[in-house]
């Protein structure tokens, strides 16, 4: 019986195994995220995306009134853990921001924590205005 033990010790320390209390908090999620969830944690950051729009455009002459977005247009850049499990998260996003039938106007960066705060944006380009009068 010892030496099936020492013999499992072996083997558990060449395999390089790492026992729970030692392992290390992973800070972002390397799985992927259901479609169906993706789309209802996007859609539950409406109020800090709208109003990361608003500040990226308010100074631009150009943008049509009433910019929109939609969460199937957006992508979910990354989540990072901020304070071990169950603590707080960073949701980053790529916005791509729309007027009329869906025509971008642009595409923004841009950064939430769970807790619905607003904390950076970053706008990356800005495309052409249409207009079709």
């Amino acid at each position: 019986m010892k030496k099936l033990i020492i013999i499992l010790i072996i083997v558990m320390f060449l395999a390089g195994y790492e026992p729970p209390l030692l392992s290390q908090t992973k800070n972002e999620a390397d799985t992927e995220i259901c479609e169906t969830f993706k789309y209802a944690l996007i859609n539950s950051l409406r109020e800090p995306i709208d109003k990361a729009i608003h500040e990226i455009y308010k100074d631009d002459e150009n943008a049509p009134k009433n910019l929109m977005w939609a969460p199937y247009n957006t992508e979910l850049l990354n989540i990072r853990q901020l304070h071990g499990v169950g603590g707080s998260y960073e949701i980053k996003l790529e916005i791509k921001p729309y007027y009329r039938a869906h025509i971008t106007y642009g595409e923004d960066i841009v950064v939430i924590s769970t807790d619905g705060t607003l904390i950076s944006y970053e706008h990356l380009k800005t495309y052409p205005r249409v207009d079709f009068n």
